[in-house]
């Protein structure tokens, strides 16, 4: 019966530690608690403080992808109930997907109104589990104008059983009448020694083998967005597993002509090809044409660029910074070059012809440079 019990065990474990394993970095290295939340200190300050109180307000994170704003709610939460309360205590809604009236109105208002549980005696020894529930609406800035207004109702109504939590990127698209009940909370882009100390953690944990200034690169190419970093990262490593145990490795992969191994580490170019970033030289031949002003040479090299597979929105970027950040360039030329930039940059987004902008913009460039 014992060694039963035992094997059960051992099988359970061995399930968790595969579960583990399959996870994705992002929602793995997730972190746990308030301390674990990097660069966001005024956010976590507050927090921690309204953490001893237990008294919530109605709360509204904003601030760009992948700067923690989930991360830290959800750590929050589990500071407050605990694992096993916060399934029953915290509602999660993806706004971008659930964002119509009907949702509030049917979804959140009966959510909101409902009594709450009684913590065990073991949860009220551990955490403080103050008698309200949590709804977090993440995307909220994706909800419609009626259903925001619907919301703003429903927030009154039940805030002395329920507490709201509005993640949303831009905060000029919340009602004023739904932002001015909630205090704010602005997450900013997280700067590069941040991000780098959570890279470098789980770089260690997964024990992931790199070249020198890979992890740099990731962030470059991130941006400030700790999730994407983390998700480069993840597949690199993974294309890099996969290759080193095939055959056919030495044939497939990226191989950095300064790497003697290119299956040991992870390179500068293999980032740059999972990330779809633009290599230099590409970049360099668009600048060339632009500056010989000669049309059939811009055409064929948009065309070949285009051609490809190369990202227009991904060209418009890297651009952005080749040219804005030149010293050679003039401030007139750089107000110029901008204008066209994000002119171009808002045509793709509304879904225009990408050869045909790409062509556009480079022409238009050509009279600039």
């Amino acid at each position: 019966m014992s060694s039963a019990i035992f094997g059960n065990r051992k099988e359970s474990s061995k399930s968790t530690e595969v579960q583990e394993r399959l996870l994705p970095w992002v929602e793995k290295y997730r972190p746990k608690n308030l301390d674990e939340i990097s660069a966001q200190d005024h956010a976590v300050t507050v927090l921690k403080k309204t953490l001893q109180s237990a008294n919530l307000p109605h709360m509204l994170f904003y601030g760009p992808p992948g700067t923690g704003k989930t991360s830290t709610i959800l750590a929050l939460t589990k500071e407050l109930y605990g694992p096993e309360l916060s399934k029953s205590r915290v509602l999660e809604l993806n706004a971008s997907d659930e964002r119509g009236i009907s949702i509030v109105r049917e979804k959140i208002k009966n959510f909101a109104r409902l009594s709450v549980s009684n913590p065990t005696k073991s949860d009220l020894e551990k955490y403080p589990c103050p008698p309200y529930k949590i709804i977090i609406l993440d995307e909220a800035d994706s909800m419609t104008s009626d259903a925001q207004s619907a919301l703003r109702r429903t927030m009154e109504t039940y805030s002395s059983v329920t507490r709201f939590c509005l993640i949303c990127n831009y905060i000029t698209r919340i009602i004023d009448p739904l932002a001015s009940r909630c205090s704010k909370f602005r997450f900013r882009p997280l700067d590069n020694q941040d991000a780098l100390v959570r890279l470098q953690y789980i770089e260690r944990e997964e024990n992931i083998k790199l070249q020198e200034n890979v992890l740099e690169e990731v962030l470059k190419i991130a941006g400030g967005d700790l999730r994407k970093a983390i998700t480069y990262l993840q597949s690199a490593t993974r294309l890099h597993s996969t290759l080193s145990s095939s055959s056919l490795s030495n044939d497939f992969v990226v191989q950095d002509p300064d790497s003697s191994n290119p299956n040991s580490e992870i390179t500068v170019q293999s980032i740059r090809e999972i990330s779809g970033s633009v290599p230099d030289d590409i970049l360099q031949n668009l600048i060339n044409v632009a500056e010989s002003k000669i049309f059939d040479d811009i055409f064929k090299v948009v065309n070949d660029s285009v051609s490809e597979g190369w990202s227009a929105i991904e060209i418009v970027n890297q651009l952005h910074d080749e040219l804005i950040f030149d010293d050679k360039l003039s401030s007139d030329q750089k107000n110029s070059i901008s204008k066209i930039l994000f002119e171009t940059d808002a045509r793709l987004t509304n879904g225009t012809d990408e050869h045909l902008q790409l062509l556009n913009l480079i022409t238009q460039l050509s009279y600039i440079l």
